[in-house]
């Protein structure tokens, strides 16, 4: 089985079949419906609604979407390959063995959503908010652009970044214990203080405290 892993955290891919055995289709279908077997490809739509909705086995590659809605959505073994939906609005349902790769989700709102083996590759996240988002299985966040992204009362325990643009992203309170942010810059990083219990390295350890310097707009007197 296909995976990837980032130090000790590893996520299963989707495990796709062949193309070959996946159906092309036009859209993903109408609110309440379920669709499996499928690939979408380079489709621009003005709305994307995906209102209680089943994705099974599945890819959707270059796909663009002036407004995109996600309620209620499962979707299990889908791969979201290049697509511009920035601005979505994702709330409830569950992910799991979903792969993010190359897609620009700029402004995307994740709200109350569960995430199982799921990876954000390479994807800009930046404005992103994430709130109550629960990590029931391994998340990746690997080479992501997530500045001035915000992270509020999410339980982040079983998730790592790696090589991530974090500058300004914001951590609210939650759960983070376990979480593995080695190998990333974290010095421009808000809400240091809620971080309790993370993984990092000693190099790090300056990088929290002058990330911990700036949240408390501390002076030093020989700059006075």
């Amino acid at each position: 089985m296909a995976q990837v892993t980032v130090r000790q955290t590893t996520a299963e891919l989707p495990g796709l079949p062949g193309k070959a055995e996946l159906v092309r289709v036009e859209s993903l279908g109408t609110p309440g419906g379920s669709v499996s077997r499928f690939v979408l490809t380079g489709g621009r739509f003005r709305a994307l609604d995906l209102t209680d909705m089943r994705l099974l086995d599945g890819m959707v590659s270059s796909v663009s979407a002036e407004t995109a809605q996600f309620k209620g959505l499962q979707a299990s073994r889908v791969e979201f390959d290049g697509c511009d939906i920035g601005g979505s609005r994702w709330t409830g349902g569950k992910l799991s063995r979903t792969r993010f790769e190359g897609c620009k989700l700029l402004g995307a709102r994740f709200e109350n959503v569960a995430l199982n083996h799921v990876i954000f590759s390479h994807c800009k996240l930046d404005y992103a908010v994430l709130e109550r988002v629960r990590a029931t299985g391994p998340v990746l966040f690997v080479g992501c652009s997530l500045r001035e992204a915000e992270f509020r009362g999410c339980d982040l325990g079983r998730s790592a970044f790696d090589d991530c643009d974090l500058r300004l992203a914001g951590f609210g309170p939650g759960a983070y214990r376990g979480c593995d942010l080695r190998g990333n810059d974290l010095s421009g990083l808000c809400g240091v203080q809620h971080l309790s219990r993370v993984v990092i390295d000693r190099a790090q350890l300056l990088q929290l405290a002058e990330a911990l310097a700036a949240g408390l707009e501390v002076s030093f007197g020989d700059d006075r």
